[in-house]
Order: C-alpha cells, then structure tokens, then sequence
C-alpha cells in the first residue's frame, strides 16, 4: 500500500514524505488526481494561504480528487493549511469583493484569523510560532500512546472554529482546535506540524501509518 501526498504546487514536500517514510509508509507525492483517487491513504500538507492553495486544488482537479477518495474510505491527514482546507471556507486572502475561498467541505465552518488580543487585553504575537501543548480528554487513534499536554510544533496566523469534529486544543490568544476528525471516519487534520515535532511528532505520524494500513487501531471516537 502507498500514502499519497498531495503536491499542489504551494510548497516543499520534503520534510513531510521524509516523516511519512521514517513511519514506515511507502510514499507517493503526486499531483495527479487519478494518482489521489486510487490511494491507500492521503495526507494534504500545508504551506501557502487558504484562497491560493484552494485555488489550485481546484485548478489541478485535487479538491475533486481527495472528495472522492475520502468517500472511498481512504484515511486522510491534512496539516496545518491541510487542516484548514478540509473546512467549508477560509477567509485568508478573501476576494474583496466579500466571498469566502471554499475549502473541501469535510467539516462544517469558517476558518478565521486568529486574534492578536486576548479576553483580558493581553497582546500575542501572531503569527503562532513554536512549541505548545496540545491538550484532549478522550484518547483517539491519532493521539495513541502521546500524552495530553505534550508539546507540538506550530506556525499559522488562522485557526480552525470549534465543531463536532474537534479531538484537541491549544490556547494562544484563545483556545482553537488544533486537531479535527470528521466523527467516524478516518479521516483527521492537526493544526501543528507533526513532521517537525521531534518524538511526539513522528508517533502521530507512525499512528497514522497503522490506521492507514489496517495494522489494529479503532478509527472510532
């Protein structure tokens, strides 16, 4: 079997794949949307902002694509902009003519831009840069064997809205998800980088790996 990396043409791969294939996965970065829809599993990486990188989902035929094999039952991935692009719209790089850039449509709402202010008037830096917690309350696939609280690498100006389909949370400036499954389905996006996440990292990206080959774990939260 083979995990699909989505090449969209919005930034490197590298460290994404190498991750991947550290976990074990035989791994294919393609652009084509026939390679997409015939995948073992996908994962949709993200570097870019959520207008241009849906843009050229749409243009190369992707968007279509990963639907498609996510209705087929394929376990998918996204990080980071990955994540953001699984929800219905985006408002960074929004036309000004009001519109909202449409995402792929797998989870319900808007992804928003992260407030630089926090309840009590505290200032953040944003971009969201660096180490932070991650924090869930019931144990999922994804999270097997790392620990509420561990620290995870991010690095984004936008977050994801609450939904049904939150597992974890992290606070900067406000509390947002950080990870999404679609309820049911194997079918997640984090909000950090798994593949610069040193250990913690690599065992999600080997959780993954297990989900995607069929090796025991429970897709169910």
């Amino acid at each position: 079997m083979s995990i699909v990396v989505i090449d969209y043409h919005k930034g490197n791969l590298l460290s994404v794949e190498r991750g991947l294939a550290a976990a074990g996965a035989e791994v294919v970065v393609s652009d084509a949307p026939e390679v997409v829809r015939a995948a073992d599993a996908v994962v949709l990486p993200g570097v870019g902002a959520f207008a241009d990188a849906a843009a050229a989902m749409d243009e190369l035929g992707l968007a279509d694509a990963v639907r498609d094999a996510v209705a087929a039952g394929a376990p998918f991935l996204g990080i980071c902009l990955g994540m953001h692009l699984m929800f219905e719209h985006g408002v960074e790089h929004a036309p000004e003519d009001g519109s909202l850039p449409a995402g792929l449509g797998l989870v319900p709402g808007i992804v928003g831009a992260m407030p630089r202010i926090d309840a009590a008037g505290r200032v953040y830096k944003v971009p969201h840069v660096g180490w932070n917690s991650v924090e869930f309350a019931e144990l999922n696939p994804l999270f097997e064997g790392i620990a509420p609280g561990e620290f995870f690498y991010f690095t984004h100006s936008f977050i994801a809205p609450p939904s049904e389909a939150t597992i974890a949370e992290t606070v900067h400036s406000v509390e947002f998800p950080c990870a999404v499954q679609v309820p049911g389905l194997p079918v997640w996006g984090v909000q950090f980088h798994p593949e610069k996440s040193s250990d913690a990292g690599a065992r999600m990206l080997a959780n993954f790996v297990t989900v995607a080959t069929g090796r025991g774990l429970s897709v169910s939260c």
